[in-house]
């Protein structure tokens, strides 16, 4: 049987990917790349176009949206929360809400502190986004503020996986103190799990 290919860089949108293999006891190829991959792995534009990490490739096709990816990974496990339990579309709503709402300020905020060349980098730009980061991050510590342990169906699923890796990336990024109260807490408690340090020990050239 042929494993899924993972094509991956250190604490990049793939980490969600690592992370939900290993939450989901999933085996798969593992290949690590050098970040960011359009300026150091050219080779990698024959698997991927876009030259984007993550970059699934399973029975021949190719996957390279993060959280649609968990998802896959999710399937037939307790990461996802099937169509019969009463918080399958908040589930579905949070896996969406990962990369448009939240992901998407913190890479421009990464893109104008570690990749463009420091006469290009723009301290205001990432000031901006770090607002807007927090802005949204509010839903994470809505969600959390009855005391709930996990985001939805009381567990740990896919969803906290992907709004996991979000508010990490934030720590990271130097934003972490725009994160609640609540929201810290929860965080702490899904990056202690085994499955979040095997996926950052596994990914170590």
């Amino acid at each position: 049987m042929t494993l899924p290919i993972l094509y991956h860089c250190a604490d990049a949108r793939s980490l969600r990917c690592l992370w939900a293999v290993e939450e989901a006891g999933i085996d798969v190829d593992l290949r690590l790349l050098r970040f960011p991959p359009r300026a150091f792995e050219p080779g990698y534009r024959a698997v991927n176009p876009l030259m984007t990490v993550p970059g699934w490739i399973e029975d021949g096709r190719l996957m390279t949206e993060s959280a649609a990816i968990c998802e896959r990974i999710a399937e037939g496990t307790e990461l996802a929360v099937r169509r019969d339990e009463p918080d399958h579309w908040e589930w579905r709503n949070w896996l969406h809400r990962s990369d448009a709402t939240l992901t998407f300020p913190l890479a421009i905020m990464l893109r104008y502190t570690r990749v463009e060349p420091e006469e290009r980098r723009l301290a205001q730009a990432v000031a901006d986004y770090k607002a807007f980061f927090g802005g949204r991050a509010r839903s994470i510590e809505a969600a959390l503020g009855d005391g709930r342990e996990w985001l939805v169906a009381g567990r740990f699923t896919a969803a906290d996986i992907v709004i996991g890796y979000a508010a990490f990336l934030a720590t990271t990024l130097d934003a972490g103190d725009v994160l609640g109260d609540a929201t810290k807490v929860w965080l702490d408690r899904c990056t202690a799990r085994e499955g979040f340090q095997r996926a950052r020990e596994r990914q170590k050239p």
